[in-house]
């Protein structure tokens, strides 16, 4: 009797789902491989939307490779999708082919389909053993899975700042404090992010074009199928200008503004530029609701946001509780005690103070990379605890 490793052909297939990282948005990344007599007869992942799913991928390599899938185990890192969408379901095509076995490593997120390929698959006599490694499945989606469940975009906020944990001199000089590896590490961010959000302020000081610019020789990225990001502007009062560069292509700029805030002659010159223009209504701070810009972000299928802005933008997404995770680059370079902080926040007290959980660290050139987690994520969890 063939006695099967489900961890460890599931991590081929969390391999596989991996090489869809730059390419699949706004589509999950899913890996699949098919296994027979323990061998692996077909391997497949989904690289971008509307093309072949993972399964049907794997399918087909198999029918290349002469193999016969009746009767072998497939591996898939999330459900089999059951319904039409730009390809066929992914359920039936298993079915059909005669797999004796699935195993998955998540059901499907979205609560208008999960369970229901699952459901298919063992109505039709298949053998159904899930989830399997959830936690690595999960982590390739974040933000699909967010978006699924929450109707919100999973948001990263990328900041550089010197040993003393400042990110800019006090006149808003900032170029550059980390090394060349450390921004080429936030070219591949930029890569697998669906959207770059900045501010108003950091457009009118810096006159960024936040594109992604992957070199040819990168090990990592292909820049070929790399897909530009939307580039969103936070700007209330729409003073952006024309020209500025973050425009420009103007088919993959955004803007959010309050629209009583606005001059309708300025709005009228950005639309006829191709400019998108969204609004949101005015928070309780007086500025533009975040939570309803992101809320409309994850409706148009945003699910990976990149947060690159100055301190006070940066700051009160933290204070809503929209930011998921916090990198750091950490450079070798002191800039003194009147250069502007990471975040701008307004607390008083030693117990305002909020608490980050370090999820990892590494060395990029010459600069540290530190990733962390707001520990408001979990309140609800030590609310209970401490009640």
């Amino acid at each position: 009797m063939t006695v099967y490793n489900h961890e460890y052909w599931m991590a081929k297939a969390i391999q596989l789902a991996e090489k869809g990282r730059y390419t699949t948005h706004p589509n999950p990344r899913v890996g699949c491989v098919l296994v027979k007599d323990e061998h692996i007869i077909g391997q497949g992942f989904h690289l971008k939307s509307g093309e072949a799913h993972a399964e049907i991928n794997a399918l087909n390599d198999a029918k290349q490779n002469g193999e016969d899938v009746k009767g072998a185990t497939a591996y898939v890192t999330l459900e089999p999708c059951s319904h039409q969408g730009k390809t066929g379901p992914c359920a039936d095509a298993l079915i059909n082919a005669g797999i004796a076995r699935l195993v998955f490593g998540m059901q499907d997120p979205n609560p208008e389909v999960s369970g229901r390929g699952l459901a298919k698959i063992k109505k039709a006599g298949i053998e159904v053993i899930g989830p399997v490694q959830e936690l690595e499945c999960e982590a390739l989606n974040h933000g699909f899975i967010k978006r699924m469940t929450e109707g919100l975009p999973y948001i990263r906020v990328k900041l550089a700042m010197s040993l003393d944990g400042r990110t800019a001199m006090e006149s808003g000089e900032s170029q550059w404090i980390t090394g060349p590896e450390a921004r080429l590490d936030v070219q591949r961010l930029r890569a697998q992010s669906d959207a770059i959000i900045t501010g108003i302020g950091s457009v009118l000081t810096d006159n960024p074009s936040m594109t992604v610019r992957i070199d040819s020789h990168d090990k990592e990225v292909d820049p070929k199928t790399v897909r530009q990001p939307l580039r969103v502007i936070m700007d209330s009062a729409l003073s952006i200008v024309p020209e500025a560069k973050i425009l420009y292509p103007t088919s993959q700029a955004c803007v959010f503004s309050i629209k009583e805030d606005i001059e309708a002659e300025h709005l009228e010159v950005l639309e006829k530029k191709g400019v998108t223009v969204r609004f949101s209504p005015r928070g309780e701070d007086g500025r533009l609701d975040l939570l309803d810009a992101m809320e409309q972000l994850a409706d148009a299928g945003i699910n990976e946001v990149l947060l690159e802005t100055g301190a006070e933008l940066a700051g009160s997404f933290l204070q809503e509780g929209l930011v998921d995770e916090i990198i750091v680059y950490m450079a070798p370079k002191l800039l003194g005690s009147s250069a502007r902080p990471l975040f701008s926040l307004p607390l008083d007290s030693m117990d305002e103070a909020l608490d980050l959980t370090l999820k990892s660290v590494r060395q990029v050139g010459q600069d540290l990379r530190l990733v962390y987690h707001p520990t408001y994520l979990e309140e609800d969890e030590d609310d209970f605890d401490d009640a």
